[in-house]
């Protein structure tokens, strides 16, 4: 049976889908039967896929909109810059008029503005988004360090030392604390946790070098991202959550490694539902491709345990990317529900492509998916959602509706005015230095520093003190506690042996040989 709901001209879209609460409509075919999501298989995953300027980013904003107006937070990442306009209700014009009025939309009702609250690592564009260094891991921090096996071995021994002794590991600068701890006590730490090898520690703050230079030190610190911020409504609907990606794709680990960790920690921290009426949260995670690139196995057998087990917690993981083939096929079997765009095969890879994506959809007989996903035009895809049982509907080719809010990015000016306004912005605003391993450390390093020179001190006085009593000198107004003891001693041997005993002396000290 197809997962669909009819549209009379009278209901409204809009009206119709808070109403049913049961479908998430995004598309409708030729012969005017409307297709989406259905709201109980929406944490089942998804996939949106199709070549460059084909409508990826439009079925995106689509679900972003309707996943919202049924109180279902959302998080997305904006690598072009050109979401933020889902602050602001849209026009009826141009190409969005032509689509409302093809659709039967229910014209300008159809429109509105969302809830958002924006986000960027950088902290320009955005709300500050940061971690940890101990919430992000040492398999993460190695993925994003690009480490070997034996550096990776190493950031684990530290990350195990540092938990052992209490030290919280908050940024960079605890991380490099922690390495150079290590290295200096390598001795003390190797039975019990095995060698320390001076070069991978070069090796790995070598590493933390160029980690900072791409920005990284923005990424680790406090306050760090509470999730439950991003699990808000807001007037009935679901916020959505844009990370400005812009900046922070150009440095690929560090976008891979900072998606992957808040995958991980949603499924470590929200607590099983099972399979839900509607999911609790949302993620679409553009540009996909860089979560894979140069992974190693072990990372990758992670990411597909958490893709298939965290939709127990009600998330539903969306991947947009222009090739299928991208995503690793353990990932790629999670994900029921499909929106294939055009792919172009002019290669063989691309005619691969294209023959992988056809064989993922339940066939249609009226459908020859191979030639039609070449042919279909902007805002054109082919569809196939899980019903309410699970299985997936035939595929169909349809016309993705248009989004409800403007499509024109906000200027910087109306953005930075959103960002300021927002209730998030004062508690993540400033960045927090509290104390973890590298104040800790530092004074430990300080005070051992300290009680060496007062021993140094203290042995020079002795020294010293003692040579005053056995030679005479005069002595300072204060005396230490040494020359007050080397000074009893000395009167107690008497004046008849101070020549032997300072020749005693002299030898020990000075190397000497006196002739009787």
């Amino acid at each position: 049976m197809l997962n669909y709901k009819p549209l009379t001209e009278k209901s409204g879209f809009f009206c119709i889908l808070r109403t049913l609460m049961t479908q998430y409509i995004i598309a409708q075919t030729n012969k005017g039967v409307q297709l989406g999501i259905t709201a109980k298989m929406a944490n089942r995953h998804g996939l949106i896929a199709g070549a460059t300027g084909t409508g990826k980013t439009v079925t995106l904003r689509k679900l972003a909109e309707a996943f919202s107006d049924d109180g279902v937070p959302v998080f997305l990442v904006d690598v072009k810059g050109d979401l933020s306009g889902l602050t602001v209700k849209g026009t009826l014009q141009g190409k969005i008029a032509e689509r409302v009025e093809q659709f039967n939309l229910g014209g300008e009702n159809y429109l509105s503005g969302y809830p958002v609250s924006f986000w960027d690592v950088f902290g320009e564009t955005g709300i500050p988004l940061r971690t940890t260094i101990s919430e992000m891991g040492p398999m993460l921090l190695s993925r994003l360090l690009n480490l070997n096996a034996t550096q990776e071995g190493l950031l684990n021994l530290v990350f195990r030392v540092a938990d052992d002794k209490g030290l919280l590991l908050i940024d960079l600068k605890d991380l490099r604390a922690m390495l150079k701890f290590v290295a200096e006590n390598a001795k003390e730490f190797q039975v019990e946790y095995g060698n320390v090898s001076a070069a991978s520690v070069g090796a790995v703050q070598r590493a933390l070098l160029t980690l900072e230079n791409e920005g990284a030190t923005n990424l680790f610190g406090e306050p760090a991202l509470n999730l439950e911020d991003w699990l808000q409504t807001r007037d009935g609907r679901g916020v959505i959550n844009i990370l400005n990606s812009e900046k922070l794709i150009n440095s690929p680990r560090m976008y891979s490694a900072f998606l992957l960790w808040l995958m991980a920690e949603l499924f470590e921290r929200l607590p099983e539902v099972g399979d839900p009426e509607k999911p609790k949260f949302v993620m679409f995670f553009d540009e996909a491709h860089l979560l894979f690139d140069g992974v190693p196995s072990a990372l990758v057998d992670k990411v597909e345990q958490v893709v298939r087990l965290i939709r127990s917690k009600g998330v539903g993981i969306y991947f947009v990317t222009q090739n299928p083939l991208d995503l690793p096929d353990t990932v790629l079997g999670q994900l029921g529900n499909r929106v294939q765009h055009a792919l172009r095969a002019f290669t063989p890879r691309d005619q691969k492509a294209v023959k992988s994506a056809a064989e993922t959809f339940r066939a249609n007989p009226q459908v020859d998916v191979v030639e039609t996903i070449s042919t279909l035009g902007v805002g054109q895809a082919l569809v196939s959602f899980l019903d309410e049982k699970g299985m997936p509907t035939p595929v169909e080719i349809v016309g993705i509706f248009p989004p409800k809010s403007q499509l024109t990015p906000l200027t910087n000016e109306q953005r930075t005015d959103w960002v300021k306004d927002d209730e998030l912005y004062p508690h993540y605003r400033d960045l927090v230095d509290n104390e973890s391993a590298y104040e800790i450390l530092n004074d430990q390093s300080v005070q051992a520093q300290v009680q060496q020179q007062v021993q140094d001190e203290e042995n020079s006085d002795f020294f010293s003190g003692m040579i005053s009593s056995i030679f005479g000198t005069k002595k300072k107004s204060r005396q230490t506690v040494a020359e007050q003891m080397v000074s009893s001693v000395a009167h107690q041997v008497g004046r008849n042996l101070r020549n032997q005993v300072t020749k005693q002396i002299l030898r020990g000290i000075l190397g000497a040989i006196t002739k009787k």
